[in-house]
């Protein structure tokens, strides 16, 4: 789990009740969760981290918890895949690379268990997240969940292949473009459309003008 990493940082499997509790504060820490229901148990992790979860985390150079994900096993048509609920970094540590220390500490998890995709959310809004997802990570985003969490939480729902070592390239000539609207409303018939039509969403990147852009291009597995 050592393959990905920075200066002064290592990824490790969570696997004590003290570290538990640990990644369970930082969870409320990071998202600023007061109200109990929005919590995450402890024992939760426990039992995901004995039964083919991820539990993995990030500890700096004094074996400090700083940033923490976990998942668990999903199933579909085309077979099992794993699901990362939930990925947070600590406040002044972000931007340093530990979310994509995350990432490829769950892909290991998921190939020790069989598993050769991985899927998540994100706000399609947030162009900085979908870059570091379809760009960085070479995920693909192929779903669109309207309302996902309630009223105005709309969510991408990328796969990402596990097997692949490097990020797919991209030909800009074969791709539709997707300027960033400011109506999210707008934004769910764009995506909705293109993914209609057997695209999936392959890059997001920013603008000069300080907006973002997303690309789509055909399934890869088309």
């Amino acid at each position: 789990m050592n393959r990905i990493s920075e200066v002064g940082f290592r990824a490790v499997s969570l696997t004590t009740a003290s570290r538990f509790a640990e990644a369970s504060a930082l969870y409320r820490e990071v998202f600023g969760y007061l109200d109990p229901a929005y919590g995450l148990n402890p024992r939760l992790l426990g039992a995901l981290a004995s039964n083919g979860g991820s539990v993995v985390g990030i500890l700096d150079e004094s074996d400090r918890l700083v940033a923490f994900a976990y998942g668990f096993c999903g199933t579909d048509r085309r077979g099992f895949y794993h699901y990362s609920q939930s990925a947070v970094v600590t406040d002044g540590q972000q931007g340093r690379g530990l979310g994509r220390m995350l990432k490829h500490a769950q892909r290991e998890v998921a190939l020790s268990h069989g598993m050769s995709r991985m899927r998540w959310t994100y706000d399609p809004v947030q162009v900085r997240n979908a870059h570091f997802n379809l760009d960085v990570l070479g995920a693909r985003g192929r779903w669109f969940a309207p309302d996902m969490y309630g009223p105005g939480t709309d969510r991408v729902i990328v796969e990402w292949d596990l097997t692949r070592d490097e990020v797919p390239a991209l030909d800009d000539s074969a791709l539709t473009q997707l300027v960033v609207p400011a109506e999210p409303g707008e934004l769910r018939r764009s995506f909705e459309e293109l993914l209609g039509k057997g695209l999936v969403a392959v890059s997001c990147r920013r603008l000069p003008d300080g907006g973002g852009a997303y690309y789509f291009g055909p399934a890869d597995d088309a």
